[in-house]
């Protein structure tokens, strides 16, 4: 959303990035054919180790193998206006980047026909063009390399099977006026000349390496997103190319106003919720209502508040490069300083014709036209005042066969009173509330719906399963709000167009037995699994208190070190968001996962319902809760499959470990377990003795142990140890 001719500090970040990828590439950057050349000892255009450490004697820290590295969307241009610019095509004549009749998406490439890099992406860019061009997508070329010859430019365009147009820019106007940093850049503009993604094609070819296909379509993704009038997950990367040598002229902070930046800007960051429609107190999607709220929007700016994130930013990460969080919604810098420029020049309108597209919310919904909608069949009703118990609303889905889910988005009927929702699905064969709550709550989500979070959206290749026939149960928390009503909710499903590679799963790191005492004002409590019993990778994280949550973080304990994986230093009960990792994060077998969270329960802390009182588990506001919920991937397994870091699992998991695999089978399994567990021959099995068999999985003394202990007198007879088998699904 920012021009390159008007915040300084952009292009003083963007000149320290010039080379594009750090010192440690300058051999690339000053003689790029010459470098490949050195890699390319047995010119097989790819390299093996060998050649990769031949290659690094000597040299510098920087890695040689080096691709496309996610950038910061706001310190990149992303959602700023593209004013025209003329240029000249290869035969002399004067075209412009905004036409007559634009087209509804421009991909303007740079390219060079020297560049080993730029040449190998040249298929790839006829390719797009050949899927794209008919759906109306515009692309132009623009080869700024004073030394490239005419005739193999000319070339290189008659290989694209549409007319396309190849720009000489051999001055490198075009790419100063774009702050394009390598022979690789490509940008795509919208048909409001909005740019909405700027960097590389993909990730086939980079320094050092190339593999046979690309693991991210980045360009492609931009255009189809484009297209469907959503945004790309993907908006700013670097390209690994030949460095480009660009040159900027500034203007005025004052020419910001709020057609051609802040518009875009409040698009990126806030149009979402503050919508007719939306969870927002009120709207922001026009210049009226912008400068209604300029104040409100100047003091939630200023202090950090809005947009709402909470991560603690990583150690040492430069403010041009991403965060680890995809759906990271805090502002950048310059963001920041565009905003506040705006409201201290009094919030000029600016040209209207300059505005971006509004925004396309297909009948209210944000992941698009929903494949399927389940709705309650009779509305929930909210009584006026005091509190309510969870409720448990179960809908037939009627589904006549298995299906992948994309995307997922609940939508209360009544946003004033639902304050969180989560659904679970149950087979067509399992009947309604005959599963226990509790145990659904801690085992994780199927959706979710808490402030914040109203969607669940999967990238291709990842989606949730959905079994033919399921119900879907709704686990509804209601906050009444004075007035008697009602409720219905709905929750909208994008199915995936096949099964996806991997399945996504949900699971929890627990801690129910808490004391959180009278009057504390930092009482940290700490759950882990000791012992993560299969290779997995982390998507995301959502950390979930009540009123007294005070902060979170999740860690990696591995080789007997910690790593701080997400810390979350202001936790804030009315926004409890997911933070979703760019790249997913590998664990390994026998790696740790802990989560601590820490609670203020004095009178410090004006939500707190009652300082007076000892704080433990419970499902109500004024109960407290330890949940830290992890989304994830198993690599390698079928989709299907059961899911490893349940509750049941890690109880099966324990059990197989200690007692093996045939010594606890039998006519039932709590027969051959209570034979082992009671040691002292006493006829009952106490905690201690569970503790101490299943030292590595606290679950088994604390949740299992609990659903067990049917008279609770904290013991476990033959009979209640045998319901173990109904549990565990055997």
């Amino acid at each position: 959303m920012m021009r390159n001719d008007i915040a300084q500090p952009y292009f003083v970040l963007l000149a320290t990035l010039l080379c594009g990828f750090g010192a440690g590439l300058a051999s690339a950057q000053q003689d790029p054919e010459k470098r490949f050349e050195q890699l390319e000892r047995n010119r097989n255009e790819t390299n093996t180790p060998d050649e990769v450490k031949q290659s690094s004697v000597g040299a510098s820290k920087s890695p040689v193998r080096q691709g496309p590295v996610l950038l910061a969307p706001g310190e990149h241009g992303i959602g700023r206006y593209v004013r025209d610019f003329e240029f000249r095509d290869l035969e002399g004549g004067l075209k412009r980047i905004h036409q007559d009749l634009p087209s509804d998406l421009t991909v303007i490439a740079f390219t060079s026909t020297s560049c080993p890099i730029s040449k190998k992406y040249l298929p790839t860019l006829i390719e797009l063009q050949r899927d794209f061009a008919p759906r109306g997508v515009r692309f132009v070329l623009v080869n700024c390399v004073a030394s490239d010859k005419p005739e193999e430019m000319k070339i290189a365009a008659s290989r694209f099977e549409f007319p396309v147009e190849y720009a000489l820019d051999t001055d490198a106007r075009l790419a100063s006026y774009l702050s394009a940093m390598s022979t690789t850049d490509v940008f795509v503009v919208d048909r409001s000349y909005t740019l909405i993604y700027r960097g590389a094609i993909d990730d086939q070819y980079g320094f050092g390496y190339s593999i046979d296909a690309p693991r991210h379509t980045y360009l492609r993704d931009a255009v189809q997103a484009g297209l469907d009038h959503r945004s790309a997950l993907v908006s700013a990367t670097a390209a690994p190319g030949c460095s480009l040598e660009t040159r900027t002229t500034y203007a005025p902070a004052s020419e910001v106003t709020y057609h051609n930046h802040v518009s875009r800007l409040l698009q990126r960051h806030c149009v979402e919720c503050h919508r007719e429609g939306g969870v927002g107190p009120f709207r922001l999607d026009t210049y009226p209502d912008a400068v209604a709220h300029g104040a409100m929007i100047r003091q939630v700016v200023e202090s950090g508040i809005m947009p709402p994130w909470f991560a603690a930013p990583a150690e040492n990460k430069s403010q041009s490069y991403a965060s680890p969080w995809i759906n990271d919604r805090s502002l950048s810098a310059t963001e920041k300083q565009l905003m506040i420029a705006w409201l201290d020049n009094k919030m000029p309108e600016g040209d209207p014709n300059e505005s971006p597209l509004p925004m396309v919310f297909t009948d209210g919904w944000t992941i698009g036209k929903p494949d399927a909608v389940f709705e309650f069949d009779q509305p929930m009703k909210v009584k006026a005042t005091g509190t309510m118990p969870y409720q448990n609303i179960t809908v037939d889905t009627h589904l006549e066969q298995d299906q992948w889910v994309q995307a997922i988005e609940i939508r209360p009927g009544n946003l004033s009173v639902v304050h969180h929702v989560l659904v679970f699905v149950q087979g067509s064969d399992e009947e309604d509330g005959a599963r226990d709550e509790a145990a659904d709550e801690r085992g994780g989500y199927w959706g979710i719906y808490v402030p914040g979070n109203s969607k669940l959206v999967y990238p291709a290749g990842y989606a949730r399963k959905i079994p033919k026939g399921a119900k879907l149960r709704f686990q509804m928390h209601y906050t009444p709000n004075g007035t008697a009503t009602e409720d219905s909710t709905r929750i909208g499903l994008v199915f995936a167009k096949e099964e996806p590679k991997h399945e996504v799963h949900v699971a929890s790191v627990v801690n129910m037995r808490f004391r959180i005492p009278a009057g504390a004002d930092n009482h940290p409590v700490v759950g882990s699994i000791k012992s993560v019993p299969i290779d997995v990778q982390i998507l995301a994280f959502l950390p979930h208190m009540h009123l007294r949550g005070k902060a979170a973080r999740y860690e990696l304990i591995s080789g007997g070190k910690t790593q701080t994986l997400l810390d979350v230093p202001h936790y804030d009960f009315n926004w409890q968001l997911l933070y979703r990792y760019a790249e997913p994060l590998s664990i390994k077998a026998g790696d740790a996962l802990q989560y601590t969270a820490w609670y203020d329960n004095s009178s410090g802390n004006p939500a707190n319902p009652d300082p007076s009182k000892e704080v433990r588990w419970g499902p109500q506001t004024f109960d407290e809760m330890h949940l830290g919920y992890v989304e994830y991937i198993v690599p390698g397994a079928k989709p299907g499959e059961p899911n490893p870091l349940s509750p049941r699992s890690r109880i099966r998991g324990a059990i197989r470990n200690a007692f093996g695999r045939g010594e606890s089978s039998g006519p039932n399994l709590g027969d051959g377990l209570f034979q082992q567990l009671d040691t002292d021959g006493d006829g009952n099995v106490t905690r201690d003795e569970v503790k101490a068999k299943f030292a590595n999985n606290p679950a088994a003394s604390t949740t299992i142990f609990d659903r067990l202990d049917a008279d609770k007198n904290g013991q476990l007879n033959r009979q209640e140890l045998r319901k173990l088998s109904e549990i565990l699904g055997r």
